[in-house]
């Protein structure tokens, strides 16, 4: 599965502005010129069409489109990750860290963390 995600990656790397990717001929390159928030707007869409598509198959609509409109969240997510120089294995070695962990002690201790630096600050 990473093996994927890692060549997705890849190809993403190569249409930064800054790795020759050329605005004209690649629609990522365009969102990498157009900068963080057209892409960060463009996640948002795409969250919006999953949930939306989530909803339809709830109601009996077609379980495809669910997988469709994921695929387009991933990917833009992955856009935004090489945006900001982090990769599919950050993301995969971040859940691998919190494999095991409930959910309420890992948000408890996200919050412990926030709140000793929010100290440090004040210092």
């Amino acid at each position: 599965m990473s093996e994927i995600l890692n060549r997705l990656a890849g190809i993403i790397e190569t249409r930064k502005l800054a790795n020759g990717g050329d605005p004209e001929k690649s629609y990522v390159a365009r969102l990498f010129a157009k900068g963080d928030d057209a892409i960060l707007k463009k996640i948002g869409e795409e969250a919006t069409e999953t949930v939306m598509a989530a909803k339809d198959v709830r109601a009996g609509g077609d379980a495809s489109k669910v997988l469709y409109e994921c695929a387009d969240l991933w990917f833009h997510s992955m856009i935004m990750l090489a945006q900001f120089g982090l990769t599919p294995d950050d993301v995969l070695n971040e859940l691998a860290r919190r494999e095991g962990i409930s959910g309420i002690e890992e948000k408890a201790a996200r919050k412990d963390v926030l709140r000793d630096a929010a100290e440090q600050q004040k210092r």
